[in-house]
């Protein structure tokens, strides 16, 4: 199945059905009067987070969704069916925006939430609606109101606790499909990775969820290579865990690429927690590695992790800092719900 991430969509509520116009027509009921029923309400356009997703796929072939249109009313006072509604499913972490792009409609980011986004038009009034005192028989009804219709566009970006960056052939997806049961292609040639993975990593009687997304190279703010647009998944991540390929030139320029790429996308994505850690060290010299070390430490400000993913070493060490860092982030996210849950 192919992974996407972003659709725009067309979507539109059904319309009100028209009031009717009737009157009684018995044999021996001289003055019948009027019995015209109401129109029924078009149906609305919903959205709802439900399990299974994991892409936006449904929405490739099918861009545009229509509720049902309200039936008419008829006479003796019977009023029309209501249109049937349509209900957009949607993964976890889908953020709903207007056409714009910026105006953000709703984020959908609990399983079973459920967002209204176009009602339906009211059904119109019968003609039994507007008798009066004065006037015993309307001739008059109401048409019903139209639906409402706008383009919106669903971007997913997954839920995650930790999120791996870097440059391509970093060695994110090997240490991905190390820590988790997650099974990324690996190969030694740049983007490998297309589509960004998740998976789950067990360790110290925890769990978190780790994102891998394909590598930054210079210039990705502007369109080149795969472009930064993935980075939009690892935006709810807690901790960022910034790996840094031993074997390149220059550790510390590589590391610096990165986070020039990383700040000019914004969204507060600098901001975050970074673990830095030096990958694929099992290919290295003992003076390679050191020199390697020293400049990204120089570059990073910070000491960097030392990690092999092919080996083992160090990754325990890494996760127990990611884990860390999430642990800290949840309980302060309890104690911030707590505090909203309690009222005096």
């Amino acid at each position: 199945m192919k992974f996407l991430d972003q659709a725009k969509i067309y979507i539109r509520s059904g319309d009100g059905g028209a009031g009717c116009v009737s009157f009684r027509r018995e044999k021996f009921i001289e003055f019948g009067g009027p019995d015209g029923g109401d129109g029924g309400r078009g149906g609305d356009v919903w959205a709802e987070c439900v399990e299974g997703l994991n892409t936006l796929i449904d929405y490739r072939y099918q861009q545009h969704f229509k509720a049902r249109k309200g039936e008419h009313g008829m006479g003796k006072n019977r009023a029309g069916g209501k249109g049937t509604d349509v209900v957009l499913k949607v993964p976890a972490g889908t953020e709903i925006l207007d056409e714009d792009g910026e105006t953000v409609i709703a984020d959908m980011t609990e399983v079973g939430q459920k967002v209204l986004l176009a009602k339906g038009g009211n059904g119109g009034f019968g003609n039994a609606y507007f008798t009066t005192s004065t006037n015993r028989a309307p001739r008059r009804a109401n048409p019903g109101q139209e639906g409402q219709e706008r383009w919106i566009i669903l971007r997913l970006k997954l839920i995650a606790d930790a999120g791996l960056v870097g440059l391509p052939n970093a060695g994110k997806s090997t240490f991905l499909a190390t820590v988790t049961a997650a099974k990324p292609k690996i190969a030694d040639y740049p983007f490998t990775t297309l589509h960004p993975g998740l998976g789950v990593v067990r360790a110290y009687n925890r769990e978190f969820v780790l994102a891998d997304i394909p590598g930054l190279i210079e210039g990705a703010s502007e369109g080149i290579g795969l472009g930064d647009r993935f980075l939009s998944h690892v935006e709810r991540c807690r901790v960022l865990l910034h790996l840094v390929d031993g074997t390149s030139e220059h550790a510390g320029k590589a590391y610096k690429t990165v986070r020039h790429e990383i700040e000019a996308y914004g969204h507060g994505l600098g901001d975050k927690t970074e673990i830095v850690a030096l990958s694929k060290v099992d290919a290295l010299d003992e003076e390679t590695l050191k020199e390697q070390l020293a400049r990204l430490k120089r570059a990073a400000k910070r000491t960097p992790y030392v990690v092999s993913a092919a080996s083992g070493r160090g990754v325990q060490e890494v996760l127990q800092a990611l884990l860390q860092v999430i642990d800290t982030a949840r309980a302060e996210e309890q104690v911030a719900e707590a505090r909203e849950e309690w009222h005096p």
